[in-house]
């Protein structure tokens, strides 16, 4: 599929320009668990500066995909929280951390708790009910 020639970045463009960088995915990775504070993020988020995770949350905090709530005022201090467009990055961060464990030869992948099946990722048609075959889907270019 070849794309048109434009300006308009696309949509993985958008998404890597929102959530592109290390640091960024590991701090929603981190917040998956449930809402955090700056030190436990620190923590959790092993090397990370405290000047890189406070512009790190401000941009994710602009862009919508967490909110921070103060918990003191004296000092001031917050406690942040995915929103639900932040919580949709769940299945794409298993997927690239799968992926990852797989290709470092350090795991399989996630597998089915009921029996033991390692898990696939396929697309899904809701209205026609079934698994999109490769050849039906969007491809690579996610147009």
């Amino acid at each position: 599929m070849s794309r048109s020639s434009t300006t308009e970045p696309s949509p993985l463009a958008r998404a890597l320009m929102r959530v592109g960088d290390r640091w960024t995915l590991l701090i929603v990775d981190a917040l998956l668990a449930g809402p955090a504070r700056f030190g436990d993020l620190a923590e959790t988020v092993a090397g990370i500066a405290p000047n890189t995770l406070s512009d790190r949350l401000r941009r994710l905090e602009a862009g919508g995909l967490l909110v921070s709530q103060p918990y003191s005022h004296r000092p001031p201090r917050r406690e942040y929280r995915l929103t639900g467009h932040g919580a949709e990055l769940a299945g794409a961060l298993r997927l690239l951390a799968a992926w990852g464990a797989h290709r470092g030869g350090e795991a399989t992948a996630p597998e089915h708790r009921a029996c033991g099946t390692p898990l696939e990722a396929r697309w899904f048609c809701p209205t026609c009910d079934r698994p999109v075959r490769e050849d039906e889907g969007p491809g690579l270019a996610f147009a």
